[in-house]
């Protein structure tokens, strides 16, 4: 009898750190995967601006325009 004591908890892993609901490295390790996101997020946003291109320029203003590399050669319309 006696109900304490040990228990069979399986090994488990996740990236939210295992079985157990609180980790040890939780701060750590959600920064990591901030910083990871923020930098691939970056990557691509560079990537997609570098290669953005219009062959027909739009009839009105497009955010984009403001930091794509080939804006002005696109549309000689802007400033």
């Amino acid at each position: 009898m006696g109900g304490g004591g040990w228990y069979y908890v399986p090994k488990v892993w996740s990236p939210a750190g295992g079985w157990w609901p609180t980790p040890v490295a939780w701060k750590r390790n959600t920064a990591i995967c901030a910083f990871s996101v923020c930098f691939i997020s970056s990557l691509i946003f560079k990537i997609s601006a570098e290669k953005e291109r219009r062959p027909i320029a739009p009839y009105k203003h497009i955010p984009s325009q403001r930091w794509c590399k080939h804006a002005k050669e696109d549309d000689p319309s802007l400033p």
